[in-house]
């Protein structure tokens, strides 16, 4: 089949490109920059500008469109409504009515979120399921896998940059981290066949970790000695704000509201619908911090 990426030059999209090619679809690699991606062919496409998005898919004639594209911390024009609603938009409306269509959204996300990214995720979710598309959308948790946002710059940041690590509240917080090897095997058999059509799966890895075993983790993988301290929620809500000014804050106020409701769901019925194996986080933790993908 034709399948149009959209976001193929990212973490999850050159995972993503890559098990399509495994499978023996011809791939078109949309993003910004228009380059190849891991053997497809690369074309221009902004999802925040209509025209360039109705080009690229003019230029993929597509069976299959899978929608990647997403932003973890606005960036001047670049905010979680016009990338992740108005840019679904813009690509919903340029799919061809009889193509497949398969959507990354995340896990929590909800209209009602305090975070600015999970509640735009599910205004972008709502614009799918009201498209009349054949689709199917997929809520990963927090994705690990060398070159990842979280544990290797998000928990990285945190633990490294004081000598104490500041630990949310009583760091209870529920998390399930997921392969993205297991994500890019999901939308690969999605794209494929009808499977899943007109529902929505959490994509979850088989492990559960509070937000301190995490932080532990992460010390232990980067050799680093140093207590963990708790702040109170008060005084988190009061800091994470102040942050903001600084030119890379080591947490977005978005982050810290995702970070607060946690991040979990059971792996079924995602993992037998699409066969999945749902790989534990590798004990070669350090290993993994240290590659890029």
């Amino acid at each position: 089949m034709n399948v149009l990426v959209t976001g193929a030059s990212g973490f999850v999209g050159k995972a993503v490109v890559a098990e399509l090619i495994a499978r023996g679809h011809t791939v078109t690699a949309g993003s910004r920059s228009g380059r190849d991606v891991g053997g497809a062919r690369g074309v221009k496409l902004d999802v925040t500008d209509p025209g360039s998005v109705q080009r690229a898919v003019g230029q993929a004639d597509p069976q299959v469109v899978v929608h990647l594209v997403g932003i973890i911390a606005e960036k001047g024009d670049q905010t979680f409504a016009r990338v992740h609603v108005e840019g679904t938009r813009h690509v919903l409306a340029a799919t061809p009515r009889g193509a497949r269509y398969v959507h990354m959204s995340a896990l929590g996300a909800r209209p009602d979120s305090s975070s600015g990214y999970s509640s735009s995720k599910a205004q972008a979710e709502a614009l799918v399921r009201d498209s009349g598309l054949n689709w199917t959308i997929f809520q990963p948790s927090l994705i690990f896998g060398p070159g990842d946002d979280f544990f290797g710059r998000v928990l990285r940041e945190l633990v490294s940059t004081a000598p104490i690590v500041p630990q949310i509240g009583d760091g209870r917080f529920p998390f399930r981290p997921v392969s993205v090897q297991d994500v890019a095997q999901a939308f690969a058999a999605a794209a494929g066949s009808d499977l899943g059509s007109g529902h929505t799966y959490a994509l979850t890895g088989p492990q559960e970790f509070t937000f301190r075993e995490l932080l532990e983790l992460e010390l232990g993988a980067l050799g680093k000695k140093k207590p963990i301290v708790p702040v109170p929620l008060a005084l988190m809500d009061l800091a994470v704000p102040l942050m903001q000014i600084l030119p890379n804050p080591p947490i977005t106020r978005h982050q810290y509201a995702m970070l607060k409701e946690g991040n979990t769901a059971p792996n079924e019925p995602a993992r037998t619908l699409f066969d999945l194996p749902m790989r534990r986080l590798p004990d070669d933790l350090p290993g993994l911090l240290s590659k890029k993908n």
